[in-house]
């Protein structure tokens, strides 16, 4: 700053009602803090590069965070995260400018999202990704992070709703779709605009729109109200296919038939914020804060997963297996509720799409990535769950399936047979044979580890199986002479009888 001659004043920020204790510029945003009003603490959406540029003197708080008896001294933001570090008479408080998550929707292969001001829209598995049209206009005012997009194929229409923290300024926005996309100038659509959380598509030219008194508005294209829902508990609303909403009702949410004005059905899942559809609509995965439900599409249940970390997104395999991810984590669970890991994540992403061993899916800085998994031991196990065993024949022949975990997984499920082709280690070979019978690999194994107790194991499976032969090495290995005797006597043999009476006679038994 000291080379140059000359300091222009580029903008101001006023309004607050006393001295300013604090101020700086952060990577994102910049935080004032007045002391002397001790509840306020004002964070004007600009980041530096963008303040040194605007020419506009008004400014809009986007943000208060409040406290009722104590003083905000300082502000630090995170060197690389969107979280900023806010300390007080009481403390530190840690807080997050705006809504990561993107606003997204996918409709055959194809992604549409919100990135800056612009609606784009990429094909998945190409690196064709330009922008259709722009949804907000240079030097407007502050405008909030979408909070969800829906896409309207048929009309080539998009919903984009705004869901602020204050019900007042919560807004859902129509647009058309251009038929003629400019990639390198798109142009600004006009929208239709109406105050509401959540919009949702429920017909071919109908909308639904969840407004800050919770009643549910049915809207035409012309945003025209042709319908009114009246259902004071709902607090949000999912899409459920044609004719149908998902409503959340405190710790459940119901399917709602748009046309008899009555719920079909009802599944619990706590604190419910996004849902999921398989591509043939025949299931939906239900995603809570910790917890994920999987249904039918008529709501009844099927399955439901606990989290103890947060989860962020998730999306259908082809094979029928949903797979969602936490910060740390990208697993699966399977129709019968049994899950597992894939893989660990760097950082967080969002998942928009699962095709064989590619993950789509976009980060916090709203870039498109692909993440590359193993979906072998999923599939095995489904191939398990729906008893395909030629598949799982020939996996355990061609796939490079090791691990205790999926021994134990095996046990578990009752499948010791197929648990045996896993292992290499003789006494865990033989604690498998002998769960599932399999005798000759039991014998195997036995004559492998000439242990004592591992010979009176096999001669209890042997006598089980009605196999005389084994259990008389058995009882020769264990010099177990009584029960020895008495199968030849059982079995008839009196020539080793008679052998035995004589050896018994001169004080030794030798074979």
């Amino acid at each position: 700053m000291m080379q140059y001659a000359h300091s222009y004043t580029i903008c101001s920020n006023r309004g607050a009602q006393a001295s300013i204790l604090f101020k700086s510029f952060l990577t994102r945003s910049l935080i004032t803090n007045s002391p002397a009003d001790p509840q306020l603490l004002y964070a004007d959406k600009c980041s530096m590069f963008v303040l040194l540029r605007f020419v506009s003197p008004s400014r809009t708080g986007i943000q208060t965070f409040r406290k009722e008896s104590e003083r905000f001294w300082t502000v630090i933001a995170h060197p690389t995260l969107n979280v900023y570090a806010a300390g007080h008479d009481g403390g530190i408080m840690v807080f997050k400018m705006e809504r990561e998550r993107p606003a997204y929707a996918i409709h055959d292969n194809i992604l549409y999202y919100v990135k800056d001001k612009f609606v784009r829209r990429l094909q998945l598995g190409t690196s064709k990704d330009f922008p259709i049209m722009q949804i907000k206009k240079n030097g407007s005012s502050y405008r909030s992070s979408p909070h969800s997009l829906t896409y309207n194929p048929a009309e080539n229409a998009i919903l984009v709703a705004s869901n602020t923290t204050n019900p007042e300024t919560c807004v859902v926005e129509l647009f058309p779709v251009p038929k003629n996309i400019d990639t390198s100038n798109p142009e600004s659509v006009e929208a239709r605009k109406t105050a509401g959380s959540t919009g949702i598509w429920v017909a071919r030219n109908r909308f639904a729109v969840l407004d800050k008194t919770r009643q549910i508005l049915i809207k035409n294209l012309k945003n025209e109200v042709t319908k009114k829902l009246e259902i004071s508990t709902c607090e949000a609303i999912f899409h459920a296919g044609t004719g149908h909403l998902l409503i959340k009702e405190g710790d459940n949410v119901t399917l709602y038939d748009i046309q008899q004005k009555k719920s079909l059905n009802s599944v619990r899942c706590t604190k419910a914020k996004y849902v999921v559809w398989s591509a043939d609509a025949s299931k939906v995965a239900i995603l809570g804060k910790h917890m994920i439900a999987i249904c039918t599409k008529k709501l009844n249940s099927i399955c439901s997963v606990h989290e103890n970390i947060r989860i962020k997104s998730g999306g259908w395999d082809d094979s029928g297996v949903f797979i969602y991810n936490t910060n740390n984590h990208v697993k699966y669970v399977l129709p019968n509720g049994d899950s597992g890991i894939i893989r660990t994540l760097d950082l967080p992403v969002y998942i928009t799409l699962v095709k064989g061993s590619t993950v789509h899916c976009l980060d916090r800085e709203v870039k498109p990535r692909m993440l590359s998994i193993d979906p072998t031991e999923f599939k095995f196990k489904l191939a398990l769950v729906n008893r395909k065993y030629d598949e799982v024949l020939y996996m355990v022949r061609n796939a490079k399936l090791v691990g205790q975990a999926i021994i134990s997984y095996l046990q578990q499920k009752g499948y010791p047979e197929v648990a045996l082709h896993f292992v290499k280690d003789e006494r865990t070979r033989f604690s498998l044979a002998e769960e599932c019978g399999n005798l000759d690999i039991a014998l195997e194994a036995a004559k492998t580890l000439d242990d004592k107790p591992i010979w009176e194991k096999l001669g209890k499976l042997a006598l089980q199986q009605g196999n005389h032969q084994v259990v008389e090495m058995a009882y020769q290995r264990t010099k177990n002479f009584d029960r020895l005797s008495f199968l030849y006597l059982i079995t008839g043999n009196s020539e080793k009888l008679k052998k035995m009476m004589k050896i018994g006679r001169k004080g030794t038994l030798f074979f």
